[in-house]
């Protein structure tokens, strides 16, 4: 009985033995899936495409350069206007009362200037014929060329008080169109307050913003394509003709102008554009580089590093390979060194994979 029971035990001793080699060999067998890229040259054409704004080249914005409350205001959303045509007009109450008193003012300096003008030819000739004295003459000049003095300058105070008067009444500056209105008939307003947008210029500019890292191959004069969001299946051409050299501070981006060459009546100010900038055609050199996606490059305290995938028979493994990275382009990293074109890489996962694990394709 105690030899059946040993006989038993062995034998289920072996089974489970032989069970738990053939888990460690399931487990053996289980080699990961990876996606991969395999590395190729990219060429210097580099095209990109940035988000701007349609206006007029000349966008004037009106206002009044005194205060007061609009009492004519002849301007509509649309409204084509030519240039000296009244728009608006104010009550200018202040304006006109200083007019009025500066012209009281000099009636009354003229007036002390004629008197003071009869007085001193009245002592002239008593003064010539030995009657009066030579200080009473002088005295007389004096008082003449004071008066005369006065009259000047109240003439200068009327011509600027009708100057303000002017400032009331707002007028066309340029022919052109009505494209923004920010106040209405009766509104009180002050100098300098915008009240309507007039787009003044005849051709149509594209008007966006470039990153730091393009600007650079931005230049006056280059050609570019400008597509409208609201106008499909219609493509423009255009041209920089400005580029600025300063950083906006509120976008963080440089400012840029586009002129567009052959605009059509659908395109209109304040249109969403997307304009098309072709890098490549600025490069000399036909140099090609290296270039792998920018999730395929990991770093560690060696540097940047890729995890090549060796393939060999039926299977593969990953390799951890040291690279040099150079610039950050729109299609990836560039690398200089490390790597050659046809290398196939790992591009997922490269904080679990291992130096020299068995992969799957």
């Amino acid at each position: 009985m105690k030899h059946i029971f040993k006989t038993i035990s062995v034998v289920l001793i072996s089974l489970l033995l032989a069970s738990c080699s053939e888990k460690k060999e399931e487990t053996k067998k289980v080699i990961r899936p990876v996606k991969y890229h395999e590395v190729g040259f990219v060429g210097a054409e580099k095209i990109r495409t940035f988000s701007g704004t349609a206006q007029t080249e000349k966008v004037i914005n009106l206002s009044f350069r005194s205060s007061g409350i609009i009492t004519v205001f002849d301007m509509k959303l649309g409204q084509r206007v030519t240039k000296g045509e009244l728009l608006s007009k104010l009550d200018n109450v202040q304006a006109r009362l200083n007019y009025q008193t500066a012209v009281s003012s000099m009636n009354s300096a003229e007036s002390q200037m004629n008197t003071a003008k009869l007085s001193l030819d009245r002592v002239r000739s008593l003064f010539e014929k030995g009657s009066t004295s030579l200080s009473d003459f002088e005295s007389a000049k004096n008082a003449f060329n004071t008066a005369k003095e006065s009259f000047e300058s109240s003439k200068r105070s009327v011509a600027i008080q009708q100057e303000q008067v002017r400032f009331g009444y707002l007028y066309a500056p340029e022919d052109g169109v009505i494209a923004a209105i920010f106040s209405e008939i009766d509104e009180n307003v002050s100098p300098g307050q915008n009240i309507a947008t007039l787009n003044a210029g005849t051709d149509m500019e594209i008007v966006l913003g470039i990153p730091e890292s393009a600007i650079n191959g931005v230049k006056v004069g280059m050609d570019v394509t400008v597509d409208f969001t609201s106008i499909s299946n219609a493509s423009f051409k255009g041209k920089v003709s400005e580029v600025a050299p300063a950083v906006d501070a509120n976008t963080a981006t440089y400012p840029v102008r586009i002129t567009v060459n052959n605009p059509t009546d659908a395109v209109k100010s304040g249109m969403a554009a997307n304009v098309s900038f072709d890098f490549g055609e600025q490069e000399v050199s036909t140099k090609k580089a290296l270039v792998v996606p920018t999730h395929a490059v990991g770093e560690d305290s060696n540097g940047n590093f890729v995890f090549l995938i060796e393939v060999a028979d039926e299977s593969a493994k990953v390799k951890k390979q040291q690279v040099t990275v150079g610039d950050l382009t729109s299609d990836g990293f560039e690398i200089t060194s490390g790597l050659s074109a046809g290398q196939k890489i790992a591009t997922a996962g490269l904080q679990t994979l291992l130096d020299g694990q068995e992969v799957k394709l």
